[in-house]
Parts: structure tokens; sequence; C-alpha cells
């Protein structure tokens, strides 16, 4: 069983001081007030905390110090992404540079005009991520679970704005499945994380980091249902004010063996993960047990 809950920490005071430092300061001494915020998650946060340092002890190998001092940068790291995403995405004046890398394989999906999926992780900053993809001039619908604290997220949206996607919000009702459809017949691109599902969720298995982990079946589903191109996209940070996306080659996962297209898809995606992860382990920001059965 997946032990996320789907929920994110925070308060709406702790939000509206940073926006404060933001406004009035800019963004890197909104990094430095930060680095005092993270200490508190850093020691009291345990249950968090032992799993990540389980993750770079015994998944990556490092030593018990690097371990821990990778813990404390993958806490300000976090931090850095929430700061970023309400920079970026409320217009907030700074100095961020992007690299895109693949960026050619969107414009190409975009064209084909059969719709498409691009499949992301908890690596990186997604919301980063999904503002950039105006760049593509193409609708674009991003599927989350809302699990924000409604007070946070009442705030956010004051504070940032309208976004330039549409937020496909996932429901016990499923009726995300019929919007995410209803997007893939105007021909349009649906982002999604394929990383994390809530109990009760049918999932997929696959080796990552080895060891077998638990996929949320519905990403995989929809791609092979549909038939529509995947590629697997991440927006990573390389140094404070400098971001990287990538995005994949396209692939056609077409055939008539749905489960085995499933599953090929699910190890493809796994791979790239993987890959994303050892290259840039601090920004993990899965902080559950990824492997408990």
């Amino acid at each position: 069983m997946s032990l996320w809950q789907g929920k994110s920490k925070g308060t709406p005071l702790g939000y509206r001081i940073f926006v404060w430092v933001l406004k009035s300061f800019g963004v890197l001494p909104a990094y430095f007030l930060l680095r005092f915020v993270v200490l508190y998650y850093f020691f009291f946060s345990f249950k968090a905390s032992r799993q990540i340092y389980l993750l770079y002890r015994h998944k990556l190998g490092y030593s018990p110090v690097s371990s821990i001092i990778k813990l404390y940068k993958n806490y300000y790291l976090l931090g850095q992404s929430i700061i970023d995403k309400v920079v970026v995405m409320s217009g907030i004046k700074n100095k961020f540079t992007f690299e895109f890398d693949g960026e050619e394989n969107l414009r190409i999906i975009a064209k084909m005009q059969k719709g498409g999926i691009l499949l992301s992780a908890h690596i990186g900053n997604w919301d980063v991520a999904g503002h950039l993809f105006k760049r593509l001039e193409t609708p674009i619908n991003i599927v989350l679970y809302d699990g924000e604290h409604e007070q946070i997220k009442e705030y956010l949206e004051r504070v940032t704005g309208k976004r330039n996607v549409n937020i496909i919000v996932i429901k016990n009702d499923l009726s995300h499945i019929y919007a995410i459809s209803d997007a893939f017949i105007k021909n349009e691109l649906v982002c999604m994380h394929a990383d994390r599902f809530m109990q009760g969720n049918k999932t997929m298995t696959a080796d990552f980091l080895g060891e077998q982990a638990r996929f949320p079946m519905g990403p995989f589903l929809l791609a092979s249902k549909f038939k529509v191109p995947v590629s697997f996209v991440f927006a990573v940070k390389e140094s404070n004010l400098h971001y990287h996306f990538f995005a994949s080659p396209i692939k056609d996962y077409s055939g008539s063996a749905k489960e085995a297209i499933m599953q090929e898809m699910l190890n493809d995606y796994a791979i790239e993960m993987e890959k994303k992860l050892k290259q840039y382990p601090e920004q993990w920001f899965n902080y559950y047990n990824f492997w408990k059965q």
C-alpha cells in the first residue's frame, strides 16, 4: 500500500510571509529565510526524513554523513520549488533562466494533432514545467490530485492568478476520466504524474533502483486505450536561478496486446525516472516508502 496521503504541508501564514519577502526583497532573500524554516522539517518530520535518508543510504549508496547532508538539501530544494512556483506563476520580477532539452519533441507531438500524454514524476519542479508549456502554443491539460489544504490553495490562486494551462482534478467520481478523454478527442496534450497512487487505486509493478515498485495503472492505461503518443518530461533545478527542462523522444505505444504495451511503457518510464533520480538525487520529493508492497 502506498503511504502517500495526497496532501501537502504548510500553512497560509507561512505562504503569506514568503510572498511578502518575495515582493519586497526578491528571490535570494527568500531563499535565505528558507534555510531556517527548513531546519524545522529537517529535525521534526521524522517519518519523511527517515524515508529520504534510507533512499540515499541504501538505494543510492551514499555514506551516512552524505545522506544526512543530502536530506537537508532535499528539504531546501523542495522549499525553493514552492517559492519558484509562486514567483514564476505570479509574474514576480526574477532572473530565472531556462534550458530546454527535447523541446522539439513536444512541438512534434503537438503538430501531429493526435493528442498526446506527457508523463512526469515528483522529481524537480512540476509547477514550473507546467507553466513553461505555454511555449508550445497548444492546449495543455495538467492532471493532479486536489490535495493541498483549501486555505493554502485559495491563497495561492489569489497570488498567482489564472494559470496558462487547464487543470483536471482527480476525483472519486471519475469525472476526470471524461475530461481527459475529451482532451484527447480535441487532439490536446495531457500532462500527469505517474509515480504516486492513492490507496485503492489499481497499480502495476516495475523494477526501480533494483527492487520492484508499484506505480498507478491509470496513466499507462489511458495512453494505451486512446493510442496517443507519449513523452516523458521533467524540469529540474541546476542552480539557484536556472532550470533545465527535459522531454524524451516521442514513442507510440500502439498494438493489440494492451497489458504488454502498458508494461513496456511503464518499464521505459521507470528507466527514465531512475536516470533523473541518480542525476538529481536531492530533487526526489516522494516522502514515503516508495517500495512498500
